[in-house]
C-alpha cells in the first residue's frame, strides 16, 4: 500500500518539473531515470559496506557518483552539466547490465535551469533502493499520471480493471504470461502479484520454491512498439523484484519475428486507434484487416497455446460491427476461444476517449467443448464515471468474477450475468451484443419479437431548436408544442427519447404516439410499423411506454446517456394476435376520449367559476 509521505515526495517531484517539464510523460520519464541512477548508488554503497567495490560508477563513471552531484561545494550549474552529461553517457556503461542501458537508452536532461534541477536532485535524496513493495508501488503511483498517448490510440487502464481480468483468467504458477501491448506493465505485474498471494501460506510468496520464482519471472513477457513505454515497463517490473525482466520493443501487427511463440495467458488493452489508410499487417494473419483491434485481437486469439486462456479489453464495435473482418473474427472466436463477454459502462476511459467497451474472455478448452458463453451486463466498477473518479460503493465487478466461477464449476450466475447456447451464437452475423440474447422476466403467453423485425426505426431527422416554425407537428421529448415547416414521416408511429436528460443515468419520461404528416427531432427515434395488419401502432405505443425503463435502462454514456439504434432495435416486445392489439387500441382511444370529454368538462365548470367570482367583484381591472 503506497503511504502518504512516498506519494507526497513524488507529487513534489512532479511540481518542481511542471514549469520545465509540462508533459506528464516526460515528467514520469525525469523522475524514473533519476530514481534509477540514485538507486545504482545506493548499490554500490551497499557492496562497499560489505567489503565489496563498488560496479556502477567506477573507473571512468566514478565522477558521476551520487555523492558528487550533492556534495556541498558544487555550483548550480557545476551539477547540471555533469548531471547532464551523465544521464546521457549512462548507457555506454560497461559496469551495469543491459537493463540500466536500455533505461538510459537516449535519455537527456530536457531543460537548463539549476535551480529546478537542485530542487529536483532534493527530492530524489530522499528515495533509497528497496526491492520492497512500497517501492513498487510507489512506481505504479508514478505511472498513474500519465494520461492518453493519443497518437498510438494508447491510454492507461484503471487498476481496479486490470486486477479484475486477472482475477477472471486466473494465471497459474507455472504458466506463460504475455502482455503483447503491454504499456507500463500494470497486467504483468497485477498477474505476478495474484500468482504470489495464492501461493502464500504464512507470508508472501512462501509457498513458491526458488526454481517456481525463478521460473515465474521467466515465464512474464511483454511487448510495447514504443521504446519509452518499454524503458517504464523494465523499471516498474525491476522494481517488482524483477531483476531480468522480459519486455522488448516489437511492433506486434507488422513483424512477425515472434510468430510462433505462444502463450497460456495473454492479457491486454490493446491500441484502439487505427492510422489513416488503416494497418499494415504482415501477411501471416487468419482475419484480413487493417483495424488495430481486429488485428489485435486475432493475434491474441491465435498465439494462445491449446489451454490458453485470456481477456481482451475492445471497443464497442467488435462485438456489433457487421463488416466482414469483424464477423469472421467472430465466427472464429466463437468456434474457438471465446467464453465470455463482459460489457463495461461507457465512461470508463474518459478523458482519454469516449468509446464504449467490453472485455473478451477467452478458454480454449471450454469453448472448443460447445460449452455457453457467459454475457455479463457491468453498470457499476466502484469508481464513479466522471473526471473526478472518485471511489464509490457500487461494484459489480466481484460478483462477475463469481459468475466465471460458477460457470466454470457447472452451478448458477448472478441476475449480472447469463448464458448464452453457443450454438444460438453462431449464426451469422456472429453478434455477440449481450442485451440481444438476454433472458426475459416474463410470464407472457405471446411470443416476443425483435422490434427490428416489426418496425421501421430510425433517428428523427429535425432539430428541435433550428427548424423552422409551420404548419406541421414536431415531436420533441417532452409536452412542448412545437411545428416545423416541412415534414419528413406520414402515417402512424411511436416515437422514443434515445438522449437522457437525468445526469449520469437513463431516463425515458414519455413515449410519443402520433400519426398524420408530422417531423421528429432528432432526439428521438422514430418507429413505424412495417405491416399494419400484423402490428397495431398504438399497441406499439402501450407496449412501449409499458417497458419505457427497461428501455431507458440500456442507455449508456458518461457525458451523454443515450439509447443506441441497435439496441432498440434488438429489444423485444410481446406480439399478441391482431384481434388482441386492436381491442387494446379501441379501449386506448375510448380513454382519450373520456379524458378529452372530461378536461372540457372541468374547463367549462372552471369558466362558470372564474365568471360568477368576476360577478360578485364586480367585473375586472
Amino acid at each position: 500500500m503506497l503511504d502518504t509521505d512516498t506519494k507526497r515526495r513524488i507529487d513534489s517531484c512532479r511540481d518542481i518539473l511542471v514549469g520545465k517539464v509540462p508533459d506528464p510523460k516526460s515528467q514520469v520519464e525525469q523522475i524514473t531515470i533519476a530514481l534509477i541512477y540514485k538507486f545504482m548508488d545506493d548499490m554500490d554503497a551497499e557492496a562497499e559496506e560489505l567489503g565489496g567495490k563498488r560496479s556502477f560508477f567506477s573507473g571512468a563513471y566514478a565522477k558521476y557518483g551520487w555523492a558528487k552531484l550533492m556534495a556541498p561545494g558544487m555550483g548550480g550549474f557545476d551539477v547540471l552539466a555533469l548531471y547532464s552529461e551523465a544521464i546521457a553517457k549512462m548507457n555506454q556503461n560497461p559496469g551495469i547490465p543491459a537493463l540500466f542501458r536500455d533505461i538510459f537508452k537516449n535519455a537527456y536532461l530536457p531543460y537548463r535551469d539549476p535551480e529546478t534541477l537542485r530542487s529536483f536532485l532534493k527530492e530524489i535524496d530522499v528515495f533509497t533502493y528497496d526491492h520492497s513493495e512500497k517501492l513498487g508501488d510507489a512506481f505504479e503511483y508514478l505511472l498513474s499520471v500519465l494520461g492518453s498517448q493519443g497518437d498510438a490510440g494508447q491510454f492507461r487502464t484503471p487498476r481496479h480493471i486490470i486486477d479484475f481480468m486477472v482475477e477472471v483468467v486466473d494465471p497459474k504458477k507455472n504458466e506463460s504470461i504475455l502482455d503483447p501491448a503491454c504499456g507500463t506493465a500494470g497486467f504483468l505485474i497485477s498477474a505476478w502479484k495474484h500468482i504470489v498471494k495464492h501461493n502464500s501460506k504464512e507470508r508472501s510468496g512462501d509457498l513458491l520454491t526458488p526454481d517456481q520464482r525463478k521460473r515465474l519471472a521467466t515465464n512474464i513477457h511483454g511487448y510495447d512498439i514504443s521504446p519509452d513505454m518499454v524503458r517504464l515497463s523494465l523499471v516498474n517490473l525491476y522494481l517488482h523484484g524483477f531483476t531480468d525482466p522480459h519486455i522488448v520493443e516489437y511492433d506486434t501487427l507488422t513483424s512477425d519475428e515472434k510468430w510462433n511463440e505462444t502463450a497460456d495467458i495473454i492479457l491486454a488493452n490493446p491500441p484502439f486507434m487505427s492510422p489513416k489508410g488503416g494497418i499494415k499487417p504482415h501477411k501471416r494473419f487468419s482475419i484480413q484487416a487493417k483495424r488495430s483491434e481486429v488485428l489485435f485481437v486475432d493475434y491474441m486469439a491465435e498465439h494462445l497455446s491449446p489451454q490458453g486462456r485470456a481477456a481482451i479489453i475492445v471497443p464497442e464495435g467488435m462485438v456489433e460491427r457487421t463488416d466482414v473482418a469483424y464477423k469472421q473474427l467472430r465466427e472464429m472466436l466463437l468456434r474457438e476461444h471465446l467464453i465470455g463477454v463482459v460489457s463495461l459502462p461507457a465512461g470508463l476511459f474518459l478523458p482519454y476517449t469516449k468509446v464504449k467497451t467490453s472485455i473478451l474472455v477467452f478458454d480454449r478448452q471450454m469453448a472448443r467443448k460447445g460449452m455457453p458463453v457467459l454475457f455479463s451486463q457491468v453498470s457499476h466498477v466502484g469508481i464513479s464515471l466522471d473526471s473526478a473518479r472518485t471511489e464509490v460503493m457500487e461494484n459489480e465487478l466481484p460478483q462477475v468474477i463469481n459468475d466465471y466461477r460458477a460457470m466454470r464449476a457447472g452451478e448458477s450466475v448472478s441476475k449480472s450475468s447469463w448464458l448464452v447456447d453457443r450454438k444460438k451464437l453462431l449464426v451469422a452475423p456472429y453478434q455477440l451484443v449481450g442485451s440481444q440474447f438476454k433472458p426475459r422476466i416474463s410470464s407472457s403467453r405471446y411470443p416476443f419479437v425483435r422490434l427490428g423485425e416489426l418496425c421501421h426505426i430510425e433517428k428523427g431527422r429535425s432539430s428541435s431548436t433550428k427548424t423552422p416554425t409551420g404548419e406541421y407537428p414536431l415531436v420533441v421529448r417532452g409536452e412542448e408544442k412545437l411545428t416545423s415547416a416541412t415534414y419528413q414521416y406520414e402515417g402512424e408511429a411511436v416515437c422514443v427519447p434515445i438522449l437522457s436528460l437525468a445526469h449520469g443515468k437513463g431516463q425515458i419520461k414519455r413515449v410519443h404516439y402520433i400519426r398524420g404528416q408530422f417531423a421528429v427531432a432528432d432526439l428521438l427515434a422514430v418507429l413505424q410499423p412495417k405491416d399494419s395488419s400484423s402490428l397495431d401502432a398504438k399497441y406499439l405505443f402501450l407496449a412501449l411506454d409499458r417497458v419505457k425503463d427497461d428501455l431507458a435502462a440500456l442507455m449508456q454514456g458518461a457525458v451523454h446517456v443515450t439509447l443506441k439504434l441497435p439496441e432498440l432495435r434488438n429489444f423485444e416486445i410481446p406480439l399478441p394476435p391482431s384481434e388482441v392489439q386492436n381491442a387494446l387500441a379501441q379501449k386506448y382511444e375510448e380513454l382519450k376520449g373520456l379524458i378529452e370529454q372530461t378536461e372540457g368538462l372541468i374547463a367549462k365548470r372552471r369558466a362558470e367559476i372564474d365568471k360568477t367570482v368576476d360577478e360578485v367583484f364586480g367585473g375586472r381591472n
